[in-house]
């Protein structure tokens, strides 16, 4: 840094701007030099400066003004004070103006020098964590959930009547659907984007581990508890808490969530001290929570207090006018990731993927076109690169008669049994006599090797030579 940065030193005395420029240039640094602050004020509208000393004595604009002024030109551009004037009045306003520092002359070399360095750091620390910033909103922003069909034109409404405001929303939707990615639009393009966003999977964390891994605890407060632990609503304070699969959490922990959606304060485990805290809670779930409150899994209160805007999003399966736009967006993806020139998509690959049911939904989609470029190279991505279980999904829909043909068999056995029991034999039979040889098996029985795998998940009959 200290090879590049440009320095501009701004004192109306040329004997001493002579000296500091001489100085600084031994140090290393770039250094551009002017008289006054009006003609300070016009090279930095000119040019690009990572640091300026500046003189607050001098005629016409004195240091204070063209402080203020260049502030106006770069907001982030630190400077460094170099007065005789030893008043404080005069030294604290400069510091409230944004002066990283001041020095009275004569100056004392070193400590300028370690000043000067310390400067352009946290200039470098400040633009790293505005381009991080800026990543962080293009990545989570709304123009990274695709769709033009109706159903996510509303999504997209509903997102941008609370994106603005604290109140608390629930999404809703089957795994895959694109929850979580929704969440973290609603946190960085809303009033809090600045803060934290912090995620917990609820269903992941066992039952005796997710109050403390909320709420933090102290030490002491149980076996292995060797210090005080801050708890993620605390991390999350003054930003979103963002509680995935909210539906798989225990009763225990919904009173006390409740509790501090109500109070905004809450304690952590082991510890009686109140501590206060200032959350917008954004919860997803891929149950039906309604359901879940009938069957006592879930509370009525703490329902209608999470549930204040509800969102749910539609599964691929009932958006599949988004699939082409989706796979565009995948294909720029991979091709950036893994220095790809996957031209597109063949028609007839197109029709396939449409076509398909896509239980795992936008995920899905992901990894199997992730798999399917790889294998495609830099050709285009043809049916041959599909997965077989998205290929034969085609077959089966054209297959009008997707049950095996019981007819056939029913002399297997002189007694009545039921149909499930007869079909799950006949699935075994077939099995037997084929080797196991799955696509076989599925033509023998008249139906798709989809269909097939289905039916042996249905009736948990595992393969086996």
């Amino acid at each position: 840094m200290a090879n590049t940065a440009r320095l501009l030193v701004v004192d109306d005395e040329l004997d001493f701007v002579q000296t500091v420029q001489g100085i600084l240039e031994k140090f290393g640094y770039q250094v551009c030099t002017s008289r006054s602050g009006f003609e300070a004020l016009q090279m930095l509208s000119l040019q690009t400066f990572d640091l300026v000393l500046l003189d607050l004595n001098m005629p016409l604009i004195n240091g204070i003004d063209t402080l203020k002024r260049m502030r106006k030109i770069d907001p982030g551009l630190p400077a460094i004070i170099l007065t005789a004037d030893s008043r404080v009045s005069t030294v604290v306003e400069a510091i409230k103006l944004g002066a990283y520092d001041y020095f009275a002359k004569p100056l004392e070399w070193e400590k300028l020098e370690i000043a000067i360095k310390n400067a352009l750091v946290t200039k470098e620390l400040r633009n790293e964590v505005s381009r991080l910033k800026g990543q962080l909103k293009s990545k989570f922003g709304l123009e990274q959930i695709v769709g033009k069909g109706k159903k996510m034109q509303e999504i997209f409404k509903c997102v941008e009547r609370v994106v603005d405001t604290d109140i608390t929303v629930a999404i809703q939707g089957e795994s895959g659907t694109g929850k979580e990615l929704l969440a973290r639009a609603i946190h960085f393009n809303g009033n809090r984007r600045n803060r934290p966003f912090v995620a917990v999977n609820c269903a992941a964390i066992p039952e005796s581990l997710l109050e403390s891994e909320l709420f933090g605890h102290e030490k002491g407060s149980f076996t292995g508890a060797f210090s005080r632990r801050i708890g993620k609503f605390e991390q999350a304070n003054e930003g979103s808490l963002f509680l995935d699969e909210i539906g798989d959490m225990p009763l225990s922990t919904q009173v006390k969530i409740l509790r501090v959606l109500q109070a905004r304060k809450f304690q952590r485990v082991g510890g009686s001290e109140l501590v206060d805290v200032d959350v917008r809670l954004i919860s997803s779930t891929n149950k039906n929570l309604e359901d879940e409150m009938k069957k006592g899994n879930f509370r009525e209160d703490l329902y209608y207090r999470i549930s204040v805007y509800p969102i749910t999003m539609p599964p691929l399966r009932h958006r599949k006018e988004d699939i082409p736009l989706l796979t565009a967006v995948f294909q720029e993806k991979f091709n950036s990731d893994y220095h790809r020139k996957v031209k597109g998509v063949s028609p007839q690959t197109m029709d396939y993927l449409v076509n398909y049911d896509w239980p795992g939904n936008v995920r899905e989609l992901e990894n199997v076109l992730e798999r399917s470029f790889l294998n495609a190279g830099d050709s285009l991505l043809s049916p041959e690169h599909l997965p077989i279980t998205v290929m034969s999904f085609k077959d089966d829909l054209n297959n009008t008669d997707s049950n095996i043909d019981l007819k056939r068999v029913v002399g297997l056995t002189n007694s009545i049994t039921p149909i499930k029991e007869l079909e799950r034999e006949v699935l075994i039979q077939a099995l037997r006599l084929t080797n196991y040889n799955m696509s076989i098996a599925a033509s023998e029985l008249g139906i798709g090797r989809t269909t097939l795998y289905r039916k042996l998940q249905k009736y948990r009959i595992t393969l086996r030579r």
